[in-house]
């Protein structure tokens, strides 16, 4: 019987993989359908009426279709919130805004100078293009600032909304994943309590599974 959560993506690209751990950690059955980007199947007509920017990943629940990683995973959380790990915090109304508050910190703050970091470290040199050194410097200030605040408050919580594992850390795998594969990722490793966090998030049996299902 197939699933009836299907994903349009592809394993590791980081959006998808943010769907596919939060799928993993909610224990939701799912079919992965994977798109070659090299060959422009995300700009075909078919996909383009799921996803009219052309982008992964794409989940369709039934009549459902979503586009939109951080949208997929909040809707996987809430849909789901009574099996597998309360991501959302949905019974205590104080601990789920702040929930809120640091899954914004990861879209606004966060995600702008990391992915710009994985660009220029990782992905351009895939490609055979060069690393522009101007805006690595500029961005790994801006990621170092962010960070700052993140030791601070993981000082204080052993998670960034509080003791408790949530959506707000779970957004932060995939991209952090591709930091740490580069120069940059010292900006995680001088800072103990980010260090600690990365290590015990990206620990996750929901991450590993998506990570081994992308090498088998």
């Amino acid at each position: 019987m197939a699933a009836a959560v299907k994903v349009y993506g592809m394993p590791l690209s980081s959006c998808t993989a943010r769907v596919l751990t939060c799928l993993i950690e909610k224990g939701v059955e799912y079919e992965l359908i994977t798109l070659n980007l090299a060959v422009g199947e995300h700009k075909q007509p078919s996909f383009l009426a799921k996803q009219p920017f052309g982008q992964i990943p794409v989940l369709e629940d039934g009549d459902l279709t979503l586009f939109e990683s951080r949208a997929i995973a909040k809707y996987v959380a809430y849909k789901y919130k009574d099996q597998g790990t309360d991501l959302l915090r949905h019974e205590n109304p104080k601990e789920s805004a702040v929930v809120v508050v640091w899954t914004e910190v990861e879209s606004q703050q966060y995600n702008p100078p990391i992915s710009s970091l994985v660009y220029e470290l990782l992905i351009k040199g895939m490609y055979g293009m060069t690393t522009d050194q101007a805006v690595v410097d500029a961005q790994s200030e801006k990621l170092g600032k962010v960070l700052d605040v993140y030791e601070a408050r993981l000082t204080e919580n052993k998670y960034l909304a509080g003791n408790f594992y949530s959506l707000a850390d779970q957004n932060h795998i995939p991209y952090t994943y591709f930091l740490m594969k580069t120069p940059a990722a010292s900006l995680i490793n001088s800072r103990p309590h980010v260090k600690a966090w990365w290590e015990d998030i990206s620990s996750r049996p929901s991450f590993q599974k998506v990570l081994a299902n992308a090498n088998a």
